[in-house]
């Protein structure tokens, strides 16, 4: 019967090894927590950083739409969609799911404001 099974080494006795085990355990909480730093939160902070900007969109801020669509939002209605003004005559309505990019109104003017007051004061000198 020994020479039986001594020919198959599946159906052999596995030797005990419970280092060998603990080592495994080991390696797959290594390999979750390197899961969890490198992939799993910093997506989920990118994820509320998205909804943060989804929150705070108003009127009259510059907005991209993820099919590539710049424009201003016209108005901010119920049920999460959003008014995008893309040209005077064009005004098309978004989930506000579809924003991609919120760009402030007030970040464009005030470096074009800055740029012409430092331009001023320094043809005054």
């Amino acid at each position: 019967m020994n020479t039986l099974l001594s020919s198959f080494p599946v159906l052999q006795q596995a030797p005990a090894g419970t280092g060998s085990m603990m080592s495994t355990i080991v390696m797959f909480g290594l390999i979750f927590v390197i899961f969890y730093f490198l992939i799993i939160r910093p997506q989920n902070k990118k994820q509320k950083e998205l909804q943060k900007m989804l929150a705070g969109v108003k009127k009259g801020d510059k907005v991209v739409t993820i099919g590539g669509i710049h424009g201003v939002v016209h108005a901010v209605k119920e049920g999460g969609t959003v008014v995008v003004k893309v040209d005077d005559a064009c005004k098309l309505e978004f989930s506000k799911s579809a924003i991609a990019t919120v760009l402030n109104r007030d970040s464009a003017p005030e470096s074009a404001d800055k740029s012409g007051a430092e331009k001023g004061e320094e043809s005054a000198k």
